[in-house]
């Protein structure tokens, strides 16, 4: 059976509206469906094809009544050119080191984890999650996944210091990042950037022609970061177009969608 079957015959939920996490005044609503058994990883491979986000155990995509600003975005490999600021990024982290582990969660990561929300995201939705959560996150995959570890190593000691972790699915096409937290004392190092592009680096080393970043919204401030990775890809549901700048993705969209329809007008 065909990874494009297998998303065919999974059944698939739509949630209740509720507040949207990303622009103000706005309802949200999600169609999802469940990763089990032994076609979740096919059904994994073929909805992130068509722009579905994985958590947990289940793949979702939004589905708003009247809009459509997020967009999955995705970097291609081979196309990427880091600019001056990024590639100052990878020279300020040149001494970690990276370390590709099992979807096992760990005492050292979850101490970084909670650090990580409690400086970043004290008043977000994971801000309550323990060392129990943590470890239904990491452990409880249904698909191909990895935790990539980056640690600082001391010379003198020969002990690490685990300074940043991701966890990621391996796709068929790419690496998806699902979730990535730091130490966020760190901030000269920008490790949330820094393990971006890694990643590039990861999926090139791999052979995988892409590396999946989630939704962006262009009309969030707090996901502008996303769109610096150039080119990039968005995905509109069904196909993925190229662009170059955010500038040229605006000037598709406007020759797309008069104002009356522009679903971030309406």
């Amino acid at each position: 059976m065909s990874h494009h079957e297998s998303a065919l015959k999974a059944q698939f939920y739509l949630t209740a509206p509720q507040p949207c996490a990303y622009l103000s005044g706005r309802e949200e609503r999600k169609v999802f469906t469940t990763l089990q058994g032994t076609n979740a990883v096919a059904v994994n491979n073929a909805l992130s094809l068509r722009g579905f986000r994985r958590s947990q155990s289940v793949i979702y995509r939004p589905a708003c009544v009247g809009c459509s600003a997020c967009m999955s975005i995705r970097i291609p490999v081979d196309a990427f050119r880091p600019s001056r600021a990024q590639r100052r990024t990878i020279s300020r982290n040149a001494d970690l080191e990276r370390r590709t582990c099992e979807a096992w969660a760990t005492e050292t990561q979850f101490r970084l984890f909670r650090r990580y929300l409690d400086s970043r995201h004290a008043d977000g939705g994971m801000a309550d999650m323990d060392a129990f959560d943590y470890a239904s996150m990491v452990d409880e995959t249904p698909v191909n996944s990895t935790v990539v570890e980056y640690c600082r190593p001391d010379p003198a000691s020969g002990a690490t210091s685990l300074l940043a972790a991701c966890l990621s699915d391996i796709l068929a096409d790419g690496l998806s990042m699902v979730y990535s937290f730091f130490e966020p004392g760190e901030t000269a190092r920008s490790l949330g950037s820094y393990m971006i592009l890694d990643h590039i680096n990861l999926a090139r080393e791999m052979g995988l022609p892409f590396v999946y970043l989630g939704y962006w919204v262009s009309e969030s401030p707090k996901m502008h970061y996303k769109v610096g990775y150039r080119p990039f890809e968005l995905c509109d549901g069904t196909n993925w177009r190229r662009f170059p700048s955010v500038d040229e993705f605006r000037t598709w969209r406007a020759a797309r969608f008069t104002a009356s329809r522009d679903p971030l007008v309406d």
